[in-house]
């Protein structure tokens, strides 16, 4: 049995603490907000994030950051994106050496560029950072549904320890170093669910969201490269496995949003209507700052930075798309 101490109180730590109290493992979940923890200890439910998952007796609650942190065999970071510096920097004091931080958000820091798990090494650097990520809705995992996802560490034994930890009947977990990678796939195809959300919301059909996954596969991938992440990856659990999944899901509050955005709403009117983190729309300014970084062309997710931020309509974006220079599609590739 783990100590675990569950660092956020949203949809994706309750529902893992939900399995990983299944797993025989003692679990703690602290949020910062008090309201939010007097709701989950007097219910036992995240009633507004994810209603239907009872949390077992034995989880308790917390507000007490240190507490939360101090002599757990396992922290598990799962706050929104935009909230992880903020919070790694209130742990910083209570984080031993080598203490293991998994961290299950996805997105990057558009000051930065920096993904989330060198945002935390960076804040805790005396921690053992690793990330846990793959196509995994929070609303399945709750019900138990079976569930794949790749766990990536820096460390062999670091990842094949998280892998025992959460590895069950209906989770299972592979292991992977290539931590850049995975937290590359897991924050872009975010911005690629936008794109296919949108679609939906124009009122397109399976040929368009097909093209959208394909070809926002090859941003991802071609950028992920670019960068350092192994091309493997991309055609992984944490890769073309989450953007199916999230380009497909009405689980999916990025394509919820792009639906919404497609069908005329603004991109703050389309959060509000969502009441969840749109991880998308934080992560698609940091992708575009990372194209220009290292010189990469990026057309899904610039066009989706033009009807986010420039104003642009979501159709003339589709038609700028479909209208670009004819292309070769595998680039490397002879002709007879």
């Amino acid at each position: 049995m783990a100590k675990i101490g569950m660092i956020g109180a949203g949809s994706w730590g309750i529902a893992l603490s939900w399995l990983l109290t299944n797993n025989g493992h003692e679990v703690t979940v602290w949020s910062a907000l008090p309201e939010e923890i007097e709701m989950l200890a007097r219910d036992r439910e995240q009633r507004d994030k994810l209603p239907g998952v009872i949390l077992q007796e034995s989880v308790s609650f917390l507000t007490d950051l240190e507490a939360a942190v101090r002599g757990k065999d396992l922290l598990v970071l799962a706050v929104p994106s935009s909230f992880t510096r903020q919070t790694a920097r209130r742990m910083k004091a209570f984080v031993s050496p080598g203490q293991i931080v998994v961290n299950v958000a996805k997105g990057i820091e558009e000051e930065t560029l920096l993904t989330l798990s060198q945002i935390i090494e960076e804040e805790i650097p005396q921690a053992d950072v690793a990330v846990l990520s793959g196509p995994s809705h929070a609303e399945e995992v709750g019900k138990g549904l079976p569930t794949t996802i790749v766990a990536g560490a820096h460390r062999k034994a670091t990842a094949e320890y998280i892998q025992n930890v959460f590895m069950s009947r209906v989770f299972r977990v592979y292991t992977s170093p290539d931590v850049l990678g995975i937290e590359l796939g897991a924050a872009l195809k975010n911005v690629v669910a936008l794109a296919a959300g949108i679609a939906d919301g124009l009122g397109y059909g399976d040929n368009t969201k097909a093209a959208l996954i394909t070809r926002g596969m090859i941003e991802i991938a071609r950028l992920g490269t670019a960068m350092g992440g192994r091309f493997e990856t991309f055609c992984g659990l944490s890769g073309i496995g989450d953007l199916i999944v999230t380009c497909a899901s009405m689980h999916s509050r990025n394509r919820r949003a792009g639906i919404l955005i497609g069908q005329g709403y603004s991109m703050q009117e389309a959060m509000d209507k969502v009441q969840m983190v749109v991880e998308g729309v934080y992560s698609a300014k940091a992708a575009m700052g990372l194209a220009r970084k290292y010189n990469v062309s990026l057309p899904i997710i610039e066009q989706v930075n033009e009807v986010l931020f420039g104003g642009k309509p979501a159709d003339a974006a589709v038609s700028d798309l479909m209208l670009r220079d004819r292309k070769i599609e595998i680039s490397d590739t002879e002709w007879k």
